[in-house]
This record gives C-alpha cells, structure tokens and sequence, in this order.
C-alpha cells in the first residue's frame, strides 16, 4: 500500500508539473517545428476581415485570448495596451481574441475603443482550436521570426514580471529583416499590483 501510494504521489506530481509547462502548438510527430503557429488566421473582425499572423511579420506579436467574464482578462487588456504604447507598435503588436459570440464582442469592442489594441473574434472556434485554446486566460508570445516562444494559459498577476521579462526578451531579439536598435523595454508599462485593479 505504501508502494502504490508513493507511484499514485508521483503521478500526480509528474502531471502537475507538466499542465505548468509552456505549451507549444504544432506536431512535432509530423516533422512541423513545435513552435511554428499551425495556423495564420487568428480570427476576425466586425466586418469579416480576416486577421492574420502574417500581417505583423517582423514584430513582436503577442495574442490574448479572453472573454467579458474573465475578470483577469479585463485587467489584462490595459496593461497590455501600455506594453504596446512603450514597446512602440512598430516592434509589438496585440492582438486580442474574445471568445465570444458576435453580439457580446461588438458591445464590448465599443466600450474598449480607447484600447489601441487590434481587436478581433473567433466566430467558429477555429483559431482556438488551431492553438488548443482550452480555457482563458491564454498568451502566446511569437518572436520577430514569427514562432511561438511562450504559452501562457490560466494565468493571473503572479505571472506579470515573467510575462514582462519574456516580451522584453523578444523585443531585444534582432528583427528579420534587421529592425532599428534602440526597442525600450516595457517595464515601466506595467503598473504595481496594488494599483493594476485600478487599469
């Protein structure tokens, strides 16, 4: 009994440790980078056009994928938007993905309008199951060379600073094509916890 106790202990220490490691999307079994999007389209907008990765090539891209009733999603987006605003939208771009139906995301967009941020939706799930989106919170931080470097899923504000190290990170990275030296960090975007409920 004390054996099978220990093996039952270490499962579940096994599997708990792998649900908090960054997920990449893509098969590696088919020969695909894991870290390549396995898809372009990322949703779309109002009025039907599509967003894609692409349109941002060169950039630090950062995709949210949230919803109204996320209270952590919505304290997000600001503070997002002020990680763009310093990082400059030459070098980073935010997209944020509500998972909702059309009518809850139009409301929503027009409350959020003074969010320099690219809103978009995902009408038929696609874009959420081309990236295994199975809860939000959920990040994805693509680099400059257009690959997947963090997953974050179901996180909160203990997860800030490492958000913030990982963003600054590849925005220090070099641009392909080389981009201008000089990118700032994003530091002084994010606010201290006591006064990010207030964003």
């Amino acid at each position: 009994m004390n054996e099978l106790s220990r093996q039952f202990r270490l499962l579940v220490a096994i599997l708990m440790l792998a649900l908090a490691l960054p997920v990449f999307a893509g098969d590696a079994a088919q020969g695909q980078d894991e870290r390549m999007p396995s898809s372009d389209y990322i949703g779309q907008t109002l009025d039907g056009k599509k967003v894609l990765l692409s349109e941002h090539a060169g950039k630090v891209v950062v995709v949210s994928f949230w919803a109204t009733w996320c209270p952590y999603c919505l304290k997000e987006l600001p503070i997002l938007n002020g990680m763009q605003k310093l990082a400059g939208k030459e070098q980073m771009h935010v997209v944020a993905i509500n998972t909702e139906e059309r009518a809850v995301f139009r409301k929503v967009v027009r409350a959020l309008d003074k969010l320099d941020l690219s809103f978009a939706y995902d009408p038929d799930d696609r874009a959420q199951k081309a990236y295994k989106v199975n809860g939000i919170p959920h990040m994805m931080i693509i680099g400059r060379d257009g690959k997947i470097l963090h997953v974050h899923r179901g996180y909160d504000d203990s997860m800030l600073d490492q958000i913030v190290a990982e963003i600054n990170a590849a925005l220090a990275a070099p641009a392909i094509p080389p981009a201008e030296a000089g990118t700032e960090t994003i530091q002084a975007a994010v606010p201290a916890p006591a006064s990010s409920a207030d964003v």
